[in-house]
């Protein structure tokens, strides 16, 4: 089943109607015919279950069938803080950071990062980077695109991420994984997190010292990571803790109910 998003303004009660660039998608690419099932997802997260009813050169019309699919984000917020890694590695920590149900992204200049951006350059790459994340977020039924923010200075970033309920800071020279195991215990249902992944050089003596008195630093091992698998290991292991715990959450309020359940039968309520 495609996934394709759309604005408030595109979702009618009966009917979707599917706008701009997806529509030649939909039908000179995908060569989709009416009747054929599609997962929609409004700006405010709504998922729709639709099918084709009309296809034109500037519009597709969806029937809505079922309005109310299961979501597909996690239930806390996660905002990767990614220092500037070489090459085309953004682009990958990108698209698998998103599939793993990350919120935002925000890209960081920090003192040891070999990648050096002007205004321009950064402009056009997070607009190539946006365009990944969209990517990668219809890939993964992703219920909403996850926003790629301009590129930001270390202090800036640090300010940002300290308005997160929890802010985690893998570091390659911290040991024991004692430090990794209580932070992701502290996690709340809702809680807003933190990651700020340091450049290939490591993050300086003066960040690493910035952070430390703010935010949570945590081992990911006794192996040196390189910049862009330290992301996706932290992303991986979130999105896994954050899955068990909804799913945990889940049973519990289920056995209350059945508990709840029994107890007005046996009273005869």
């Amino acid at each position: 089943m495609y996934q394709f998003f759309v604005k408030e303004e595109q979702v009618g009660k009966d009917f979707i109607t599917i706008t701009g660039p997806d529509v030649n998608h939909i039908k000179n690419v995908l060569r989709m015919r009416p009747g054929e099932i599609v997962r929609v997802s409004s700006e405010g997260g709504q998922d729709y279950a639709c099918s084709v009813l009309e296809l034109t050169d500037t519009f597709v019309q969806l029937d809505i069938q079922d309005a109310g699919i299961a979501g597909t984000e996690l239930s806390n917020q996660i905002f990767l803080f990614q220092a500037l890694p070489k090459g085309d590695r953004m682009e990958t920590i990108i698209q698998k950071a998103v599939e793993l149900g990350v919120s935002e992204i925000v890209p960081v200049s920090m003192r040891y990062c070999v990648v050096k951006l002007d205004q321009h350059r950064a402009q056009a790459k997070v607009r190539r980077w946006q365009a990944v994340a969209e990517s990668a977020a219809k890939q993964s039924k992703r219920s909403r695109i996850p926003t790629v923010h301009p590129v930001m200075d270390f202090k800036e970033a640090v300010s940002h991420a300290m308005e997160c309920d929890c802010r985690l800071v893998p570091y390659e020279n911290e040991r024991g994984m004692q430090s990794a195991a209580e932070a992701f215990r502290a996690i709340r249902t809702g809680d807003r997190i933190s990651v700020m992944i340091g450049p290939e050089g490591g993050f300086s003596s003066e960040e690493i010292d910035t952070v430390r008195k703010k935010m949570q630093v945590l081992s990911l091992g006794r192996r040196i990571l390189r910049t862009d698998t330290a992301a996706i290991t932290m992303m991986s292991a979130l999105m896994l803790h954050l899955e068990t715990m909804e799913q945990m959450e889940q049973l519990k309020q289920m056995k209350s109910m059945e508990q709840s359940g029994q107890t007005d039968e046996a009273s005869g309520v």
